[in-house]
């Protein structure tokens, strides 16, 4: 198992869901969080497709689902910005901490199928004003929720304009906002300005290689920024099933994902694995079998790497 001190930054390793937000069974989606905070994962996360009829509201959803909770951390994976306009959704999410008791933290995307963002009023952005408009939002995100400034917030962007908001509610606790990101211009924002990285294992077109070349974009732009890369969490949603025998990356038993995960976060810094779960079986397994041993082997390979 190899590592690299470079790209293993030494975080505490987390381990959550990623639920459809149905709506047909009514429940399905909460009580798969329910699920996940029994059984003792660290977050739990739905997508945000507001144009989608058939899924619920995500940001309701999460208010709903932070109710039903007692322990674990709940995130849209990832919030439809065009949709969403960032100093309500500062509020919001805010709001929803502060309830929760800290509970929360903000998963945020540049945007995404434009012809739903359209159809339901929001703009339509060109792959360059979407990340103007995403680093416009954090910064006026930021803003709201520091309450430490005692004048107004004012921001002049190209997309998004706020003239004397009022700043607060602050959150509970530090929010994180952890960007979905492939590109290179939208992965220098994320070392710029995010607090997080959050891509999917089905959209790295050569595989987890290409988690090392992304990397390098956040951490040259964390430097430039004067931000050390170890201030930018990385995390990876990830799809499997559990099988007898092994065939595939995450297609066999408990103990070959743990193998498997532990070497992607030794070797490129991932240390939030994000399953996609819908089913109750899969989820009580990932949390009593596999995040363990992950650990486990992270942690005896990080003291092997300390005292080696």
């Amino acid at each position: 198992m190899s590592t690299d001190t470079n790209t293993d930054h030494g975080h505490e390793l987390l381990f959550g869901t990623f639920v459809t937000p149905t709506n047909h069974p009514v429940h399905h989606a909460v009580e798969q969080a329910v699920v996940a905070d029994r059984a003792g994962l660290d977050l739990v996360t739905f997508q945000d497709h507001p144009y989608v009829a058939k899924f619920h509201d995500t940001s309701t959803l999460l208010a709903y689902a932070a109710a039903r909770t007692e322990q674990i951390h709940l995130s849209a994976n990832v919030t439809n910005l065009p949709l969403r306009p960032p100093a309500v959704l500062a509020r919001a999410i805010a709001t929803l901490d502060v309830l929760s008791g800290g509970r929360v933290e903000l998963g945020i995307g540049a945007g995404a199928f434009w012809d739903g963002v359209a159809g339901m009023g929001g703009p339509r952005r060109t792959p360059g004003e979407s990340i103007e408009a995403l680093e416009e939002a954090i910064a006026i995100i930021r803003g709201i929720w520091n309450t430490s400034d005692r004048s107004v917030l004012t921001v002049h962007g190209q997309h998004y304009n706020v003239h004397g908001a009022k700043r607060g509610p602050a959150p509970a606790h530090p929010v994180g906002i952890w960007v979905g990101a492939y590109k290179p211009r939208i992965l220098r924002l994320v070392g710029r300005a995010a607090d997080g990285w959050l891509p999917s294992i089905q959209y790295l077109q050569k595989g987890l290689p290409e988690l090392t070349q992304m990397n390098r974009h956040i951490d040259d732009a964390a430097l430039a920024a004067g931000r050390a890369p170890r201030d930018i969490r990385r995390f990876l949603n990830i799809t499997g099933q559990f099988a007898s025998q092994g065939r595939g990356f995450l297609q066999g038993p408990p103990s070959q994902w743990a193998e498997e995960l532990a070497e992607v976060a030794l070797t490129y810094g991932t240390s939030g694995f994000i399953l996609a779960s819908d089913e109750a079986s899969l989820t009580q397994t990932f949390a009593a079998e596999v995040a363990p041993a992950v650990k486990e082997l992270v942690t005896t390979a990080r003291t092997g790497i300390r005292h080696g």
